[in-house]
């Protein structure tokens, strides 16, 4: 979701990172611009693409195999956002480049009752929109059902494998 949101609301030249045939085509097909190879030195590819040391980053998963490939990729001053929770975040090898860290968690607002906690709905209804109007589609490739316990033993082994794209959903009841 991030690869089409990125190519729907903004200018910048997005490069995704996927390892497999079929997960590298998937994210060409979501919008990214290129794709790298996560399971390679990740700043030597980005050197070869000739597009410069990208200003933003955003980590979603597996932060923690990657960190010190990203601290040598961004740009000076850049933005290094994450969603996922790595055990270990040492963030003192970004001080050099003057990165900033930005942590995403949807429900920060609401869990703090901060006052722009209304601006997740405005955040979800544009997301909306953008799925009405067909410039977003779904990221659902794999749909379990119906929710059992055995389902959720599968979709859990699916997700463990590391071996998904997309998303895994559990659905209907017996």
């Amino acid at each position: 979701m991030a690869i089409q949101l990125a190519r729907q609301l903004t200018d910048l030249t997005v490069i995704a990172t996927a390892s497999r045939p079929g997960s590298k085509e998937w994210a060409a097909e979501m919008g990214a611009h290129h794709v790298i190879d996560h399971s390679r030195p990740l700043a030597a590819q980005i050197e070869l693409l000739g597009v410069g040391a990208p200003a933003f980053v955003l980590s979603t998963t597996h932060t923690e195999r990657h960190l010190d490939q990203i601290v040598e990729l961004i740009a000076p001053q850049g933005r290094f956002a994450l969603i996922d929770d790595p055990a270990i975040l040492d963030v003192m090898p970004f001080k050099r480049k003057s990165v900033s860290i930005h942590w995403e968690l949807m429900f920060t607002r609401s869990l703090f009752q901060t006052a722009d906690q209304n601006e997740q709905g405005r955040l979800l209804a544009e997301v909306a929109r953008l799925v009405d109007e067909g410039r977003l589609r779904t990221t659902l490739t794999t749909k379990l059902s119906p929710i059992s316990a055995a389902n959720l033993k599968k979709a859990h082994a699916l997700i463990e494998s590391e071996a998904t794209r997309g998303k895994v959903v559990l659905a209907g009841w017996d």
